[in-house]
């Protein structure tokens, strides 16, 4: 029904959690199975699709995600339930209710995943997830801690009206499709599923740090909106993994999750005047990176016209 659902009392939102279904933990001992199926296989085929420091990082990344997910949780129900109460238009959670959701949702997923790697302070809180060489599931585990500030992007689907059960269902979906994803091991599907959908094929361009797979592909379970909005590559060379810069440690869960944000201090700190600092806050990570390489350049140039000035004047 829409427009005369009735409001959800805070008192209820203990009864609230208790109905919406943990599919996340539910689905963890099929997570970890299929993990370990696929580490046994990489080892039996020797692909090296994974390396040890890397898939204990990315445990421990995930690990702490799970933490504090359920942490920022109790937080969210409140806000979603704040919003749902505001609204003068509610849906009551029903199975067909979940359709359009779900669609909003994934647009919204879109939205966010490709702000995240266009403006650098949200590049921070994604840049763990493709710091990984190796691409195995265990990739899906690589997920910020600090991401929950994103929420931000997924107002649209809460000022829709959705109920909190259904809202938050298609969060958890959304999580879970992306674990499939994360392989070597699928090839790529009939063209038509790798039109429309998400697929590993797909995601790998994702993860690919060539220069024609920079920036692709963000689309979570449809790839429509990266058709739509001119983001989308097929799989042609094999992907080389990992950020183009390379990062010295892989074990670590708290330099994966925060090192970008000293950089970043680093990069405001030294840089001159207000214009420059917010460029290196806000600015995409690839025109950064490109201011970086043309002062490294102007530097070199600076200091061989120093040393032949310095050697004519002997």
């Amino acid at each position: 029904m829409l427009s005369g659902s009735d409001k959800i009392l805070f008192s209820d939102i203990t009864d609230l959690q208790k109905a919406t279904p943990n599919l996340i933990v539910y689905a963890l001992p099929l997570v970890f199975l299929f993990v370990i199926i696929e580490a046994l296989y990489s080892r039996y085929s020797q692909r090296s699709a994974y390396n040890a420091r890397e898939t204990i990082g990315s445990t421990l990344v995930g690990v702490g995600n799970l933490l504090i997910s359920s942490i920022v949780k109790i937080g969210l129900i409140y806000g979603a339930v704040a919003i749902y109460n505001l609204v003068p238009w509610r849906f009551e959670a029903h199975w067909w209710t979940f359709i359009p959701c779900y669609l909003l949702y994934d647009l919204c997923s879109y939205w966010s995943h490709r702000l995240s790697h266009t403006i650098r302070f949200f590049w921070a809180t994604h840049v763990v997830h493709h710091s990984a060489e190796h691409y195995n599931l265990t990739v899906s585990f690589r997920q910020s801690w600090v991401q929950h500030f994103k929420v931000v992007f997924f107002l649209p689907v809460a000022f829709a009206g959705f109920h909190p059960i259904i809202f938050f269902m298609a969060n958890q979906v959304s999580v879970l499709y992306q674990f499939w994803v994360h392989t070597e091991y699928i090839g790529k599907l009939h063209p038509a599923i790798e039109y429309v959908f998400g697929t590993p094929s797909n995601h790998r361009v994702h993860h690919g740090s060539q220069p024609q797979y920079l920036d692709k592909n963000y689309g979570v379970t449809f790839m429509l909106w990266d058709h739509l909005f001119g983001s989308f590559q097929y799989e042609e060379d094999r992907p080389a993994y990992g950020l183009t810069t390379k990062l010295p440690y892989q074990i670590d869960p708290l330099y994966l999750n925060f090192h970008e944000y000293r950089d970043i201090f680093q990069d405001v700190k030294s840089a001159s005047g207000w214009k420059e600092k917010l460029f290196y806050l806000f600015a995409s990570p690839a025109n950064i990176a490109l201011k970086k390489r043309d002062q490294e350049a102007n530097a070199y140039s600076s200091k061989d016209v120093s040393t032949v000035t310095s050697s004519h004047s002997s």
